[in-house]
């Protein structure tokens, strides 16, 4: 049996691997960014109007923030992990959504798997405790955190589930491929300071962005399609 530390260990390589093997297919951080939040607001607009995920816009309203990563590939022979880039929004008091910070997100599970797999994701996070533990916590959802995860998929087999009391709602669409669920056992979200700082200037934190200290006119899309999703 793996000890929790080497389970960690090994999770964070194969997050680290996977986004490495993703990187050399970025632009210049601007321009990254700027991608990034297009095809954000691309993947709220699909769920939005996919009848697979019905319940997915009456989360949005209530929810206390959001993150969106439109291109997550899982990958694994008989050891798999998913990886991608993303963003991060949250409500603001006037019942608005601030800027995004960007992240990625690093996940992997051990078992009996096979193929490859790109998947656009969408978590809902439903209170501050859900929020900072995507913010702060370098492990696994879960267990290290008491954070529940309910995943809601369409195109992805046995991803259903009716755990309506999760922390974070987790909504997963199969842009195609083999692979047959989603596990955001052990996920790793990893700041992206490189696109952070591009966008609202040097030393922006996520924390400071989501307070409201910075703001970006290349949001705007994502946040009419968050608007929109009710």
């Amino acid at each position: 049996m793996k000890t929790p530390i080497l389970r960690r260990l090994m999770t964070v390589l194969a997050a680290a691997g996977l986004l490495a093997a993703c990187s050399h297919m970025e632009s210049a951080p601007p321009v990254e960014a700027k991608k990034l939040v297009n095809a954000a607001a691309e993947t709220v607009n699909r769920f939005a109007g996919n009848q697979n995920l019905k319940d997915f816009t009456r989360h949005i309203p209530k929810a206390r923030a959001v993150a969106v990563f439109p291109f997550l590939i899982k990958a694994g022979f008989f050891a798999g992990g998913e990886g991608g880039n993303g963003v991060l929004m949250s409500h603001d008091g006037s019942g608005g959504w601030t800027g995004p910070t960007y992240l990625s997100l690093g996940a992997a599970s051990f078992g009996l798997q096979a193929g490859v797999q790109a998947t656009e994701v969408i978590l809902v996070m439903r209170s501050e405790a859900a929020l900072q533990a995507v913010l702060k916590h370098q492990g696994s959802l879960g267990a290290d955190t008491g954070i529940t995860v309910a995943v809601y998929g369409a195109g992805i087999e046995g991803a259903t589930t009716s755990n309506l009391g999760a922390d974070i709602l987790a909504f997963a669409v199969s842009k195609g491929g083999l692979y047959g669920g989603l596990s955001l056992e052990g996920a790793v979200f990893i700041r992206r300071r490189d696109l952070n700082e591009a966008v609202y200037g040097a030393g922006a934190t996520p924390e400071g962005i989501l307070a409201g200290q910075a703001a970006t006119a290349d949001a705007e899309p994502l946040k009419r399609a968050l608007a929109n999703a009710r």
